[in-house]
């Protein structure tokens, strides 16, 4: 069949030396092989030379095998600890069958940090076949503690934890509440709680929240031994609410000291917060006429009552002084604070106040100054806030915040150094977004 083959592509090729100059030259130096081509093709059983082989014998020292049920380096296992969980019980599910190791371990105070066993967190252990305890580990806080084997006694360290720092980045959308939001996103209640701090002055987060609201974090993550253990500062955030957008980066402009931004420069944290209640609802608005529940009658309602749960902690919204830290009237347990000289802010009703909250003493925005309670002429537990300038009321809720000092000239190009990577981040969870709704 090969050879049938040869023959009609030399017939083909004869074919084309007749129709052009350039055929024929083609023809003439591919021609000669088609015989090779047709020589393979018809003697597929050809019989070549015998090569000569020479066998060789060698001994090869190989290792001693090692069975599985022999093996010195044991295994590694893992366990989420559960609540009501005893040492024994995690480290029989670790598969520690070794009575004289939990005996050491209960008779030990190097370990006291096992009988700490927090639900959720986990510990790691290495045994051998036989289920003899050969390492343990667990990260409690911010150290960790190792259990090591050394012959028949068991060695105990505990030292800080070194943590690897990574830079996430993850975005999500309002179905009902921000929280709500940032667990279906897989993001920690410590990132929601930052992204609702650093856009309260701008975001009631109480009544201005709207289904479709959008937003991007760039946070820090730190992670021990390759599993996350804790959100770090959130670096860079964005947040579309009712189709305007917000956006801050976090600038560091001294040791230990820092804030957030716009990518320009402008500094996103007013004067004052919105509320001093990180989530709540509002129960009374401000109002010059209201049915007081208690004193049966018709008054002025010159604040904003917050309907939360006893405890809650109440923060002082701005930078102030504090000039009343104690018991006062229908208040019942009053912080007043006094800030730039003409503006105060009052927080009623408290079930206790602060520890280190004291007539005199210096409070920064955001440093919880007391607890919800029902002290005072309160059906229920919320909070009294009141907003004054030059001592007359003003509606917490509309009064229009100073905003604090940008960015100053000094600082700007290592700001713009800082900011641009972080801006690009959210630049590139926002296009992702679109193309995905695309």
């Amino acid at each position: 069949m090969q050879q049938e083959n040869g023959v009609i592509l030399a017939q083909k090729l004869a074919g084309l030396m007749a129709g052009s100059r350039l055929a024929r030259v083609a023809a003439a130096v591919v021609l000669p092989f088609i015989g090779i081509v047709a020589a393979f093709g018809i003697a597929p059983d050809t019989i070549t030379e015998p090569v000569a082989t020479t066998q060789v014998v060698q001994e090869v020292a190989l290792p001693a095998a090692r069975l599985a049920g022999s093996t010195d380096d044991g295994y590694w296992r893992e366990e989420r600890i559960q609540r009501g969980d005893t040492l024994a019980e995690l480290l029989a599910r670790l598969g520690a069958e070794d009575p004289e190791a939990v005996q050491a371990l209960r008779n030990s105070r190097s370990v006291r940090a096992l009988y700490q066993l927090v639900p959720g967190r986990t510990v790691r252990a290495r045994t051998s076949a036989e289920g003899r305890l050969l390492e343990l580990r667990y990260q409690n806080g911010g150290n960790v503690l190792n259990v090591t084997r050394q012959g028949d006694d068991l060695a105990v360290s505990e030292q800080p934890v070194q943590f690897e720092r990574r830079v996430l980045m993850n975005s999500g959308e309002i179905r009902s509440s921000l929280f709500a939001a940032t667990d279906a996103a897989g993001l920690s209640d410590a990132v929601a709680i930052q992204v609702a701090d650093m856009f309260s002055t701008d975001i009631d987060f109480h009544r201005d929240l709207r289904r479709g609201d959008r937003f991007s974090v760039v946070y820090e993550m730190f992670y021990d031994q390759g599993s996350p253990v804790r959100a770090g500062r959130v670096l860079a955030a964005e947040f579309i609410n009712v189709g305007r957008l917000y956006r801050a980066v976090w600038f560091q402009y001294a040791e230990g000291q820092g804030g957030y931004y716009t990518p320009d420069g402008r500094n996103i944290r007013k004067a004052f917060l919105r509320s001093p209640l990180e989530f709540s609802r509002i129960s009374s608005g401000f109002t010059n006429a209201r049915f007081h529940p208690i004193l049966r009658q018709w008054r002025a309602h010159k604040g904003i009552d917050y309907a939360a749960s006893t405890g809650t902690r109440v923060k002082a919204t701005g930078d102030g002084i504090v000039e009343v830290a104690g018991r006062q009237g229908a208040y019942g347990n009053l912080v007043v604070l006094r800030h730039q000289s003409k503006f105060t802010t009052w927080y009623g009703h408290l079930s206790g106040i602060a520890k280190g909250v004291r007539k005199g003493a210096r409070i920064a925005q955001g440093e919880v100054i007391g607890y919800v309670g029902a002290t005072g002429l309160a059906t229920g537990p919320h909070l009294h806030y009141e907003f004054r300038i030059n001592d007359v009321h003003q509606n917490p809720l509309r009064v229009v915040l100073p905003a604090a000092p940008p960015i100053g000239p000094g600082e700007k190009p290592a700001f713009d150094a800082a900011a641009a990577p972080l801006a690009q981040r959210l630049a590139l969870l926002r296009s992702t977004h679109i193309a995905r709704l695309d």
